[in-house]
């Protein structure tokens, strides 16, 4: 049962960073606005609702500890190559040419850490702290980049 899990978990993980890659490369081809930039993390924070399941509960501390590790080691990154361009009436996400060396970068160091973060807990608790170290790393990024947005559209 627990290799099953751990098979789902890791393709799972691939084929949502392909999802995430994919949506983000075409995403620069079009306008963006305020809720493009805000939607996905209060999608994303549906995904709490996982905490009600007594298996996915982990200490607070883990909880704190994975959501600062995704604001500080993985958004800084992200936050530093997204960037937006003013076309006339338009605003479009202005893509660094090393976004996408950077996204499979910290796939394969997440992927590395969840395999070694397994070996301690449950499959369970596992997806629990990936789900908030991810959750980390999404907020600071998209509240930049709406910060960065909200500058460009006043300006």
């Amino acid at each position: 049962m627990g290799s099953n899990l751990h098979a789902i978990s890791l393709f799972g993980t691939l084929g949502m960073a392909l999802l995430v890659i994919a949506i983000r490369m075409k995403a620069s081809k079009r306008p963006i606005n305020a809720m493009k930039i805000l939607m996905p993390p209060i999608g994303m924070s549906t995904g709490f609702l996982m905490f009600v399941a007594p298996l996915a509960r982990i200490p607070v501390t883990w909880g704190l500890i994975a959501f600062a590790v995704g604001a500080v080691v993985f958004a800084y990154p992200l936050i530093r190559t997204s960037g937006f361009s003013k076309q006339g009436d338009h605003v479009y996400l202005h893509r660094s040419k090393a976004f996408l060396i950077i996204l499979v970068v910290l796939l394969a160091i997440r992927l590395f850490l969840h395999s070694y973060v397994e070996e301690y807990v449950t499959v369970y608790q596992t997806a629990s702290v990936f789900f908030i170290l991810a959750f980390g790393m999404l907020l600071p990024w998209r509240v930049a980049m709406y910060v960065q947005y909200r500058k460009l559209m006043n300006s």
